[in-house]
């Protein structure tokens, strides 16, 4: 599970199981996202309240708690709950092997955090499609295809899928490079053996 990565702030590698768990709340991955989208690229609590709900004291908290673990900063020039908040990373992955129990217990945990809101959002926008136009109805991603791969061509295609992505990535921190009408818009690509494979010795 990983999210993009842009040059001047590289994809965060997380391996280490608390780190893990610490993505493992639904607010938190919230604020990730919504200083992610906010064009300035800060976020302070109170703002943050506003946008998803929850009281001002509730996202300062969390936000301290990701700030403890790596993912966020202060951006400075504030007090209190006014402080500016600014991500420190473009996205994160998490780098296998988990062998151990507590990092696939973290795994599990953090997985069902992130998969819950995706396809929550997934299900809720391709919904929405049929009440926008033509154009945007077309724009709609959604596909499912079978094929028979070994693990490293599933590696070789996740990086192929990956590539044309690249592209757009400036966008997100930049709104003056973004083309008039254009809207932020979420591609999920998801890849897994529909059969176990083979148990290592």
């Amino acid at each position: 599970m990983s999210s993009d990565e842009s040059p001047e702030r590289p994809k965060l590698q997380i391996t280490d199981p608390k780190m893990m768990r610490a993505l493992a709340h639904p607010l938190r991955v919230a604020l990730l996202e919504a200083i992610d989208m906010a064009d300035g690229q800060t976020l302070t609590a109170t703002q943050a309240s506003e946008l998803l709900g929850e009281s001002p004291a509730n996202c300062a908290f969390h936000l301290r708690t990701l700030a403890k673990y790596g993912f966020v900063e202060e951006a400075g020039g504030g007090r209190g709950r006014e402080r500016p908040w600014r991500l420190l990373h473009r996205g994160f992955e998490f780098v296998p092997p988990f062998q151990t129990q507590e990092s696939k217990l973290a795994l599990e945990a953090v997985g069902s955090t992130l998969l819950s809101r995706w396809l929550d959002r997934l299900r809720d926008r391709l919904m929405r499609m049929v009440s926008y136009s033509a154009e945007w109805q077309a724009a709609a991603i959604a596909s499912q295809s079978t094929l028979y791969l070994t693990a490293q061509e599933a590696r070789d295609l996740d990086a192929a899928l990956r590539e044309p992505l690249k592209a757009f990535e400036d966008r997100l921190a930049d709104p003056s490079s973004r083309p008039p009408g254009s809207l932020p818009y979420e591609v999920l690509l998801f890849g897994y053996p529909l059969t176990d494979p083979p148990a290592e010795d």
